[in-house]
């Protein structure tokens, strides 16, 4: 398999329950809730989407012709010590994280953190599974470490989640315009329903990728 990869670089997780640990980031091209082009954004099935994912044409990005040749790139942006940690994000990661990439990055010392739409199965071997539902898009992935809404979704009540097999319950704001809005709302829910937690993308407070 040739993985497409849009970017790969190093920074510290911003959000969730992992916030605040050093990762090397490997976002692969290609979503299969919307083409990542401005013109489809209005009938994408997800269209808020804040990501860039379309190409590989991004720092550290490229095609890998081999599982082993991916997992090195990424552990060449690692500095050492520390347990290494690669976030595996899109796009749709799980549309190209297979069971020879799980391999290869364990081969490398990582421990694997996923981000996903959770419309695909996950296959086994991740050590960290956040699930971010969108709407109008079934789920396909229902217990995990994670499950990550972003807040407000008009078609997501959060409380359709609460059933789910899933060891933490995160409400991140939306972004946009709204996003201070978005974030009261999502503060003021996560007081009065406590089983969720608050999620804040600090990466972008401090201008980090």
């Amino acid at each position: 398999m040739t993985y497409a990869v849009k970017e790969i670089f190093l920074t510290v997780q911003g959000e969730g329950g992992q916030a605040g640990r050093p990762a090397v980031f490997c976002r692969f091209a290609g979503c299969n809730l919307w083409s990542g082009l401005e013109r489809d954004r209005a009938s994408a099935v997800c269209n808020f989407c804040d990501t860039e994912f379309v190409g590989t044409d991004g720092p550290g990005g490229g095609k890998f012709k081999t599982a082993e040749a991916l997992a090195m790139a990424v552990a060449e942006k690692w500095p050492g010590g520390g347990k290494p940690l690669v976030v595996c994000t899109g796009g749709e990661p799980l549309l190209q994280l297979d069971d020879p990439l799980i391999a290869a990055f364990k081969a490398q010392g990582f421990d694997i953190a996923v981000e996903t739409n959770g419309t695909i199965a996950a296959p086994a071997g991740i050590d960290w599974l956040t699930v971010s539902p969108k709407a109008n898009a079934e789920l396909a992935q229902l217990s995990g470490d994670e499950l990550k809404l972003v807040f407000p979704q008009p078609e997501h009540d959060p409380a359709q989640f609460e059933h789910l097999k899933f060891k933490r319950f995160s409400l991140q704001p939306m972004d946009g315009p709204r996003q201070m809005e978005n974030a009261t709302k999502a503060f003021e829910y996560c007081l009065a329903h406590p089983k969720w937690s608050l999620s804040l993308q600090t990466h972008k407070w401090i201008g980090a990728p």
